[in-house]
């Protein structure tokens, strides 16, 4: 193609480049002036068509030159001869290149040759020689102005890059021809780490702008540090090889902030400076070409325009002087913002900064890039990067106010930030807490809604109860019963295997053996087929009567009149040691079955120790239950509650007193009563809540030190001086003080597996409350206990009375034997009738268990009785006696005191049964037998082993052994009547 346009093609750029100037300069000059000023839009439209016009036209003749004559870079001998093959370039991993510059000889080339290449290279890169303008006329068929004609702008050669083989080429920017990328150089990781920490340092005039760009830079350099360029060389070339460092100009940053924002900046300047400490040692130093040519030094910030060595580089560089100014005003900035006193510049770098950084109006240039211009970059980075050093230079004055401002800003934005998230917290905490307070309060008063309403319904069905009571003794009923145990949750929690607790009392089902009741037993487990079918054929209605009447009946005995059921939350709560009535209360299947089974038929409910949930069950069902309000039964079944009704229905009971709950009143009662009752020999202390002897505590007198001398001042004044307080006076205070210290030593609890020591024990005692009682002052001391029905009526009756059993332990029974031959049956009689009046009198009906303690009195030598203990409840003595009427068939008369059980003699085979005779018999029960051993024998191969040995029941004989099995998994606690 011809050049004919190549002069005008170096016209139109530099007329582009002269109006671009001008309208940059007019646009500062605006943006400096009021903003009363206009500018002049028509102006500026002409210029940028006639630019976009100008280019348009000779675009495209213009890259197709550079194109063809510049792929490669030939030899000045031969151009024309040559074949023109383009590099290729192959990554390689194994290893780094070589950074250092080399020369190396290319075969088959002069040494003529290479000084001539080696020359016109120079030249390219050298605009200020005279022989620039031919080389380039020569080589890209670009005709440059003269120098002296118009010195303002120049056409900026083609910059050339070094190519890992050597090869020099131009930078176009043509699409089609690429030439090879800047980042074959390779460039070092530790010179980009530099240009990053500059950065950084300079990010206090602008922090935010240069923190994003040092960060994508940093980026870029770690991403290229990886690479290797492998390049092969082609045979018959004369090439060089050199390495040239990449240029620090490749990132821009926009322009400063107007306000400071030294927040991010402190933290990006901590962490720049510890990555310097830490690479300080592998910082490379940049190895331009030409490194000492044209240098310059700027002084205080300021450049001396008379200067020598500024002269010269001015003069040097005059054609591209527009371009460098603006970097060497912002190189000035920067070193009068850091008070940098003395700056070597290498004129070079700083033309090569220039020609690379973007100098538009918009951008600020490149903190990073003024720097690596320099020769003594060290130093002033060292500068750059002291502590404070930026408050030393230019307007540092108003940057420390700035930054001291801003510093206090944060402090009190960050103090008031924090103050308000306190007070959020604290109102979002209030608010909850509100919340949750109201929903509670608003459940708890629909709770007690409920249960008022629960509780006004149960009046009244006892009322109705109390009304129909003889009619309902008369007729067919269903009697629901609920063994459930309601103590206390600590209580509950405590007791080990409480579902076989619950179950003791299965011997309910006996309540069969009258032919007008139906019971329904709610049993707290699952209970296994074995247990099932050895009730079943135990608990036929008419076992008692003779063969050939079992005969005629047999096929309408064996219909099972009892319905054991399970609630299904046994299943859901297996652990929690719920008492029976609040599974129950938790079962609608259960209850919706019980509902179907009762419907049309008169019924109630008999349950165990009273819990609030009785009267949810009840309510649920709509029946009426035997038995007292559960805060009625809670008030006094406690050992306080019952000496006040046993003290109400004048009854003996020990020497004591009830509703402690200090030390210092256990102490002052205790030494009271000891004083008035020298001849008691051992103290008890009951816990209200306790059962079963599990809360007792004994101490005896023996081990007191004072007690010899309190009998010696007792047998001095006499029995009738005695009772007088004055005379009781000193023996009272010498207690008190000893006391304390007895208690300490000798007190011991009853049942160490449940209370360990004392200290255990009184820790309960003061926090439950409890008694302090005398024991009885003889050597033979018989208890017995006394199961009482207070009918709703208002009658009592005796259902069952015993002599209790005791094991190792004595306050503890184990069992009974029925019926009691301790006390007169009419001195008995008395003292249940007074105490079950006592009770009708308190609201209390149902099943009621009266213990008592019988003695003989060494100074009257008379019987005494003192009541002990009240249980409002069934009694596990009452299940069991109703499982020896059962077998037996007989009838317990309480108030002669006998067990009346009709036989069957050889001559009175075929008497009725209402015609034979009637024997005394006496029976042992036991409703609490454990073995650990039992575990490994089921119920059948158990019962089979007891049949061979001969232990059963004779029925016609009505004597024998009969078991009550509780349980089919652990199977160690079997019942036994004998």
């Amino acid at each position: 193609m011809s050049l004919k346009n190549e002069d005008k093609l170096g016209a139109v750029l530099l007329q582009v480049q002269h109006d671009l100037r001008h309208l940059r300069c007019d646009l500062e000059r605006i943006s400096l002036s009021e903003r009363t000023t206009t500018l002049d839009v028509q102006a500026l439209d002409n210029a940028i068509r006639k630019t976009e016009n100008s280019i348009q036209k000779h675009t495209e003749d213009y890259l197709k030159t550079v194109t063809e004559q510049l792929l490669v870079l030939p030899t000045i001998e031969d151009i024309h001869k040559k074949t023109v093959q383009i590099p290729k370039w192959k990554p390689d991993l194994d290893s780094f290149p070589d950074m250092r510059p080399q020369r190396e000889d290319l075969p088959g080339a002069s040494q003529r040759e290479k000084h001539k290449s080696t020359s016109s290279m120079r030249l390219l890169c050298n605009p200020a020689h005279p022989n620039n303008r031919a080389i380039m006329y020569q080589k890209s068929g670009i005709s440059l102005p003269d120098v002296h004609k118009r010195s303002t702008s120049v056409v900026k050669p083609p910059r050339m890059i070094s190519g890992p083989a050597g090869r020099l080429k131009p930078r176009t920017r043509d699409h089609h021809n690429l030439a090879v990328p800047e980042e074959a150089t390779g460039a070092l990781p530790d010179t980009i780490l530099l240009r990053t920490l500059i950065q950084h340092k300079a990010a206090s005039l602008h922090p935010r702008e240069d923190l994003y760009s040092c960060t994508i830079g940093l980026m870029g350099a770690k991403s290229r540090c990886h690479k290797q360029l492998k390049w092969e060389k082609l045979p018959g070339y004369t090439c060089e090889k050199s390495i040239k460092c990449t240029p620090f100009w490749t990132t821009k940053t926009p322009p400063p902030s107007t306000s400071s924002k030294s927040i991010e900046h402190e933290s990006v300047m901590q962490a720049t400076i510890n990555i310097i400490s830490k690479n300080h040692q592998n910082l490379p130093v940049p190895v331009p070409v030409n490194i000492n040519k044209y240098p310059f030094t700027i002084t205080k910030g300021r450049i001396d325009p008379l200067a020598a060595d500024f002269c010269l580089f001015r003069q040097s560089f005059s054609l591209c002087w527009s371009s460098v100014v603006f970097a060497l005003e912002a190189l000035e900035k920067l070193l009068r913002d850091f008070a940098v006193p003395v700056a070597k510049v290498s004129g070079e770098r700083l033309v090569e900064f220039s020609h690379g950084w973007d100098s538009g109006w918009r951008t600020a240039p490149p903190v990073i890039g003024l720097v690596s211009v320099l020769e003594n970059w060290e130093e002033v980075l060292g500068l750059v990067l002291r502590p404070g050093q930026r408050f030393k230079g230019e307007g540092g004055i108003e940057a420390a106010a700035i930054h001291i401002q801003s510093c206090w800003r944060r402090c009190v934005a960050r103090t008031a930030y924090l103050r308000h998230c306190r007070r959020k917290w604290a109102a979002g905490t209030i608010s909850t807490s509100w919340l949750m307070r109201s929903q509670r309060r608003s459940v708890r008063k629909a709770l007690q809604a409920r249960r008022l309403r629960q509780l006004e319904n149960y009046r009244s069905r006892a009322q109705n109860l109390a009304a129909n009571w003889k009619h309902i003794q008369s007729s067919k009923r269903t009697i629901i019963h609920i063994p459930s145990l309601g103590y206390s949750q600590s209580q509950r929690l405590n007791l080990r295997g409480f579902d076989i607790l619950q179950n003791i009392q299965i011997n309910r089902l006996c309540d069969i053996r009258d032919k007008n009741v139906e019971v329904i037993y709610v049993c707290p487990q699952h209970l296994g087929e074995d247990i099932l079918h050895y009730y079943t054929s135990l608990l036929v209605r008419d076992g008692a009567t003779d063969g050939a009447e079992n005969r005629t009946t047999e096929a309408s005995s064996f219909v099972r009149p009892f319905i054991i059921l399970t609630p299904e939350a046994a299943d859901y709560f297996p652990n929690h040691n719920m008492c029976l009535s609040t599974l129950l209360k938790y079962s609608p299947r259960t209850l919706k079955r019980i509902r179907n089974l009762i419907q049309g038929k008169q019924t109630y409910i008999v349950g165990g120790v009273a819990h609030v949930d009785d009267l949810a069950v009840a309510d649920e069902l709509g029946v009426p239950i035997l038995g007292p309000e559960p805060a009625t039964a809670q008030l006094y079944s406690t050992k306080s509650g019952g000496r006040r009704i046993f003290t109400g229905a004048e009854v003996d009971v020990p020497p004591g007193q009830g509703d402690i709950y200090t030390l210092n009143k256990l102490h002052e009662a205790l030494a009271e009563i000891m004083t008035r009752n020298l001849h008691v020999q051992r103290w008890l202390f009951k816990i209200d809540s306790e059962h079963s002897g599990r809360g007792t505590a004994y101490c005896d007198i023996c081990h007191l030190s004072c007690y010899s001398w309190a009998l010696q001042e007792y047998r001095r004044h006499g029995l009738e001086l005695w009772k007088t307080k004055w005379i009781q006076e000193s023996v009272l205070l010498r207690y008190l003080d000893e006391i304390p210290e007895w208690l300490t030593h000798y007190a011991r609890p009853a049942k160490t597996s449940c209370y360990p020591n004392w200290a255990c024990f009184l820790k309960t005692f003061l926090r439950q409350g409890g008694v302090v009682e005398a024991y009885p002052p003889s050597d033979s001391v018989t208890c017995l206990t006394v199961d009482l029905l207070l009918e709703p009526g208002g009658e009592v009756t005796v259902l069952s009375c015993g002599d209790q059993l005791h094991g190792s332990c004595q306050l503890e029974a184990i069992g009974s034997t029925v019926p009691q031959t301790s006390v007169h049956p009419e001195t008995l009689h008395s003292i249940c009738t007074r105490v079950g009046r006592a009770c009708l009198q308190r609201c209390i009906i149902g099943h009621v268990s009266v213990d008592l303690a019988t003695f003989l009195n060494h100074n009257t030598m008379e019987q005494e009785v003192w009541a002990i203990d009240l249980d409002l409840t069934y009694s596990d003595q009452l299940a069991m006696t109703q499982m020896l009427l059962m077998r037996t068939g007989g009838t317990l008369n309480c108030h002669t005191g006998c067990l009346e059980v009709p036989v069957r003699e050889k001559y009175c085979e075929h008497q009725p049964a209402a015609k034979r005779p009637v024997v005394n018999l006496y029976a042992v029960l036991g409703s609490q037998l454990f073995h650990s051993n039992l575990s490994m024998l089921y119920h059948n191969v158990f019962l089979m082993m007891c049949k061979a040995h001969g232990i059963g029941f004779n029925m016609k004989r009505k004597e024998g052994t009969v078991f009550a099995l509780y349980d089919s998994s652990e199977r160690c606690r079997i019942g036994m009547m004998s």
